[in-house]
This record gives structure tokens, C-alpha cells and sequence, in this order.
């Protein structure tokens, strides 16, 4: 089980750097964080019922609140707030953010209308 030791919001590029006690140390995009909150509104209720979330590319965190030591609460600046951030998620997230990352991409193109962004 991975411990996060520290969270670093940069603002201007609306990136969070997320440091945990192995050392390891990566950065996520604010879009990436919110189209993959682990959130019932986004991850469903059940298998299969995941919920596409669009037009991400200019959110931001508002806000970083500690959930004991074992989480954070992201609040997004489109309301967003119902996501809860486990330490083994943002494990995940960091470890497979390339493939979790193409699988978005690959969903968005699946939708004829929407216009897709390329940046991780």
C-alpha cells in the first residue's frame, strides 16, 4: 500500500504533482483527474455503466481537501466535488496514465461530434 507524502497544484498549467513514499513522484492534468474522478457520477454505479465526460480541457482543482490519510477530495472549478482520491487510485492513475489516457482518447474519437485534444 503506497502513501502519498505530498500534493503540488500548479496553477498556471493545471497540473498536480503527487509524491508518494517510494519516491516515485508524477504529474496529472487537472482534465485527466477530472474525466477519471472516481466518482458514482463519472465511474457508475456498476461494470458498464461508466460515464463519458467531455469538454474537460480548461477545468481546474479549486480546491485539495485531506479525507483522513487515506484520500483527498478534489473540488473542480466546473462543481465537480463527489470524488474521493484514494492513495491506491492515484497510484493507478500515475501508473497507467498512458493507457487510462488512450482509452479516453479512443471513447471521445468513438463520438463523431466532439472535437479531441491530445494532450495527457
Amino acid at each position: 500500500m503506497y502513501q502519498v507524502t505530498k500534493l503540488h497544484y500548479h496553477t498556471r498549467q493545471s497540473r498536480l504533482d503527487v509524491y508518494f513514499d517510494d519516491g516515485l513522484t508524477h504529474t496529472l492534468s487537472a482534465e485527466f483527474l477530472r474525466v477519471h474522478s472516481p466518482s458514482a457520477e463519472v465511474q457508475g454505479h456498476g461494470p458498464g455503466q461508466q460515464q463519458l465526460v467531455l469538454n474537460k480541457q480548461d477545468v481546474t482543482i479549486s480546491q485539495i481537501e485531506p479525507v483522513g490519510h487515506y484520500a483527498v477530495r478534489l473540488v473542480f472549478d466546473d462543481g465537480h466535488n463527489s470524488g474521493l482520491f484514494s492513495w491506491q487510485y492515484l497510484r493507478k492513475l500515475s501508473e497507467q496514465e498512458d493507457e487510462l489516457w488512450q482509452l479516453y482518447q479512443q471513447r471521445v474519437s468513438a463520438r463523431h461530434d466532439v472535437p479531441i485534444k491530445f494532450t495527457p
